[in-house]
């Protein structure tokens, strides 16, 4: 039985650096199949994240067929039926959830369907059937597809939610270093704490995900002063490059969140672009992708989260200045996203050696966006077409709008993703009455700013 094995980077430029390999012991496994990895960022899979997954997930398929004699192109139905038996029905200790396998056929789906426009099959491997899917917004259902592997019983995802109170306690000791009554501990304030908070209220008040608030360029926040607008929020539109699926999408920003953001730019991020020259930081630049002022706008339109973090602004004769990014350390470095994570994880440690056993991840603050906003515009509606709040049928008969607006927010492909915040909202008597409140109390010590 041969190896095959997963290497996550190769030697190319651009987005193909981040396209993985499938290697069968020292040597590609198949060149067709990896012609099908290299096609995945033209098709819009640009994240590293979902490069990945496609690639573990097409391993482990892989490694099943070769146990059973067979290559990739040579798989049928029975051996998914099969692959089905030992993934979903064996011993307890080896069994995959039901999310996993929807995700693990969504990714060979896409490699057969590849595979056949190719002419690399004749027929693949999976059974369809015709489904009726309603379409949103008024307009005509159509009759699509459905790959017949697709488990129908598996679970949706659980919203980890933060109620406004956990939250507060997280920022303030967890990520602040404060104490219980917000004053501060001497030695035991973080350094970073100021970033660290408005970071995470960037996150719990606009719904980004955690690549797309850590990969921002501190010229594109909107200016809080732009033509005159007095409005209590400002869009701030994400090229598609940085978000998931090459959408794009715009999202709105408090204007308080931004006054307090660009009093960091003046003064933490400018102390770290001090030092970042003192200790001539452009040395210790990971692969810089130099850019001028003039071309920052195009570059924002075409690079992708990791990129983002390499862009280094030049003087007009080349000369390199400063980091681009807006979130950076304190010697002027880009933090990065996996850096946000650990940032989180050692604010979670702070609050339990406090006596506050939380577990909060910087995706759990989209959440927590998405649930209030969700509420605050039931309530809204359920206040326009005066019918009580209270049973969970009325707020059905009014949710397209509300829904639509927060599935845009949060840049979802599909309402049905949505749908999971208006599960927890049922849960919750509370949500949409406190809705309005917790939003205006969101930000600690900032009312009326």
């Amino acid at each position: 039985m041969s190896t095959i094995i997963v290497c996550e980077r190769r030697a190319a430029k651009g987005l193909d650096a981040h396209v993985p390999l499938i290697l069968c012991g020292d040597a590609l496994y198949d060149r067709d199949l990896d012609r099908f990895f290299l096609d995945l960022p033209l098709s819009g899979v640009r994240s590293r994240h979902s490069l990945r997954a496609y690639a573990y997930d097409v391993a482990v398929w892989l490694r099943f067929l070769d146990a059973c004699g067979k290559t990739v192109w040579e798989a049928t139905r029975d051996d998914v039926s099969a692959y089905h038996r030992e993934r979903r029905l064996d011993e307890a200790d080896h069994r995959i959830m039901a999310a996993s396998w929807n995700r693990a056929v969504a990714s060979l789906d896409r490699l057969y369907r590849w595979g056949e426009e190719h002419g690399l099959i004749a027929e693949v491997p999976f059974s369809r059937r015709a489904v009726w899917r309603p379409a949103q917004g008024g307009r005509r259902g159509m009759i699509a597809a459905r790959n017949d592997a697709y488990e129908r019983v598996a679970k949706r995802s659980d919203v980890r939610f933060v109620t406004m109170e956990d939250y507060r306690v997280f920022r303030e000791i967890g990520l602040r270093g404060l104490t219980s009554d917000g004053t501060e501990r001497p030695g035991a304030r973080d350094r970073n704490g100021l970033r660290n908070a408005l970071f995470a209220d960037l996150l719990v008040t606009t719904g980004l995900r955690l690549e797309e608030a850590s990969c921002l360029l501190a010229a594109e926040l909107p200016s809080i002063d732009r033509d005159g607008n007095r409005a209590q929020q400002l869009w701030l539109p994400l090229p598609p490059p940085l978000t998931k699926g090459d959408r794009g999408r715009s999202v709105l920003v408090p204007r308080r969140l931004l006054r307090q953001i660009a009093a960091y730019v003046a003064i933490e991020r400018a102390s770290g672009l001090a030092k970042f020259a003192a200790r001539d930081g452009v040395t210790k630049f990971a692969r810089p992708i130099p850019v001028t002022r003039a071309g920052l706008d195009r570059m924002r339109d075409v690079c992708t989260p990791e990129e983002r973090c390499r862009l280094i602004l030049c003087d007009e004769d080349g000369t390199p200045c400063e980091p681009a990014a807006l979130w950076l350390t304190e010697v002027g470095q880009p933090v990065r996203p996996n850096s946000w994570e650990v940032i989180f994880t050692r604010a979670c440690k702070r609050c339990a050696e406090n006596g506050f056993p939380l577990s909060i991840s910087p995706h759990q603050l989209r959440h927590a966006f998405a649930v209030h906003m969700l509420a605050l515009l039931i309530q809204q509606r359920l206040r326009e077409a005066a019918l009580p709040a209270g049973p969970m049928e009325s707020y059905r008969l009014i949710l397209g709008d509300p829904l639509q607006q927060v599935q845009r927010l949060l840049g979802h492909a599909s309402l049905t993703t949505t749908y999971i915040y208006l599960d927890h909202i049922a849960t919750r008597a509370d949500t949409v009455d406190a809705a309005v409140e917790e939003l205006l109390a969101l930000l600690p010590g900032q009312q009326g700013a």
